[in-house]
């Protein structure tokens, strides 16, 4: 520009352009300054070329050294699944019963379960598998067990369902409707002796007397309940519809059955196997019958007897 010219203080020439008497210095950047943003330069110019770098169509440039941020994911993931298989053909190798016997297995197949039970299950029984009373989701945090709470009895339920029509081998079982059998009063005072059973209501002969000849049959006589028909127990104050009278009361006039999906098919065995695990470590799973010794025969039993005596 024109206006030009050294300052004389410093010696340096100015831009050119003065504002309110006040010029500014042409000062040099710094040698320091410059060579880095040179070798900012170089570094970026070896970048491009070892790495991607270049956005193209439908991919990026490969680089050199055919390094990429999704190629390190994969080696990372194929590294994990492999580790992961270990452990699940482990779990598929022993039986169900067994897992508890070996903590260590037992605690990846809880891991595993947890992990499925949060895809598949959270929607009906709630992220802490609380479940929702109102729609007749069953808490699984509790010790009551419809079918039974053994990890064989969770892992059969969980492969065949619930009054699954798809399922040739599901649970089933269906509390006949009492409306018409009985009248609202009747119904009521029904209700009564059955939350009578866990301390909550009111009993009355008659009551328990139309319970002995419709009910217990199929819940017991004291309300135990029987999981091999799928008749919840009655006397433990745990509710599948709610516990108030007027719930109760429903129920036996026109009983809901929920169903649930058999999940064999749709879910691979060890992920099902991982999921009976998990939810018998909610709180409520129950301990597997211990095994009966085998019966000698009595022909065996007086021939060892004999031997003995002989010896």
């Amino acid at each position: 520009m024109a206006n030009k010219r050294i300052d004389q203080p410093t010696g340096t020439e100015t831009v050119g352009h003065e504002w309110d008497g006040i010029e500014e210095l042409n000062t040099p950047l710094p040698r320091w300054w410059l060579w880095t943003f040179y070798a900012t330069i170089a570094f970026a110019a070896v970048y491009v070329v070892l790495y991607p770098a270049w956005p193209l169509i439908d991919k990026a440039t490969a680089g050199t050294l055919g390094w990429s941020s999704r190629g390190d994911l994969a080696k990372e993931m194929s590294a994990a699944d492999m580790a992961r298989q270990s452990v699940f053909q482990k779990i598929a190798a022993t039986d169900i019963e067994k897992l508890p016997g070996s903590p260590e297995l037992m605690q990846a197949a809880i891991a595993g379960g947890a992990a499925a039970f949060k895809v598949n299950c959270v929607q009906c029984h709630g992220a802490g598998a609380a479940g929702y009373q109102e729609f007749g989701y069953p808490n699984l945090n509790d010790d009551d067990w419809i079918w039974g709470g053994t990890l064989t009895d969770i892992e059969y339920t969980l492969n065949h369902g619930i009054r699954w029509e798809a399922a040739d081998e599901t649970r089933a079982s269906y509390m006949p409707a009492f409306e018409g059998v009985l009248d609202t009063a009747q119904a009521k005072a029904m209700a009564g002796h059955v939350l009578s059973l866990s301390g909550k209501g009111q009993s009355s002969p008659a009551a328990a007397q139309t319970f002995a000849e419709n009910c217990a049959a199929c819940h017991g006589a004291s309300g135990e309940g029987m999981p091999a028909m799928g008749a919840p127990a009655l006397n433990d104050a745990i509710w599948l519809y709610g516990g108030s009278e007027a719930a109760v009361t429903k129920q036996i006039l026109k009983p809901r059955h929920g169903v649930m999906p058999a999940w064999k098919g749709r879910l691979d065995p060890v992920t099902i196997k991982m999921l009976a695990a998990y939810v018998h470590s909610r709180g409520g799973g129950q301990k597997a019958a211990p095994a009966q010794p085998e019966t000698q025969p009595a022909d065996d039993v007086a021939g060892t007897q004999k031997a003995e005596t002989d010896g």
